[in-house]
């Protein structure tokens, strides 16, 4: 029963911060989208727990928890390559930029002394 209570509250407080996060241009729709799906099966998974067998039955898993991991490590395993695709390209941004301040700062110097 408290689990029931803890996770309607965790899934709640989620919500607003994903919520506040979309206002503060923080997150993009697309984000908050998956976001609120996710604290929305945490809020529904814990006031129905039997849900999660009913569903592994239907797709022929064995328990109910087996689903809950499975999708767990999927959602995980999602997360980290968006996180390493993001760091990907944060690289690829500074690369660039610290080729143009380099060739600006020779350009200066260049005019520097010409004068």
């Amino acid at each position: 029963m408290i689990y029931q209570v803890v996770g309607v509250f965790i899934g709640l407080i989620g919500i607003i911060i994903s919520l506040i996060r979309f206002k503060e241009g923080k997150t993009s729709l697309g984000m908050l989208f998956l976001w609120m799906i996710i604290w929305l099966i945490i809020i529904i998974v814990s006031l129905l727990p039997e849900s999660t067998s009913i569903l592994a039955n239907i797709l022929n898993i064995g328990r109910g928890l087996d689903l809950a991991l499975i999708l767990g490590l999927i959602g995980c395993y999602y997360l980290i390559f968006k996180i390493y695709t993001m760091i990907e390209s944060l690289e690829n941004e500074m690369t660039k930029l610290v080729r143009e301040m380099a060739l600006q700062n020779e350009k200066k110097k260049k005019k520097e002394e010409k004068e």
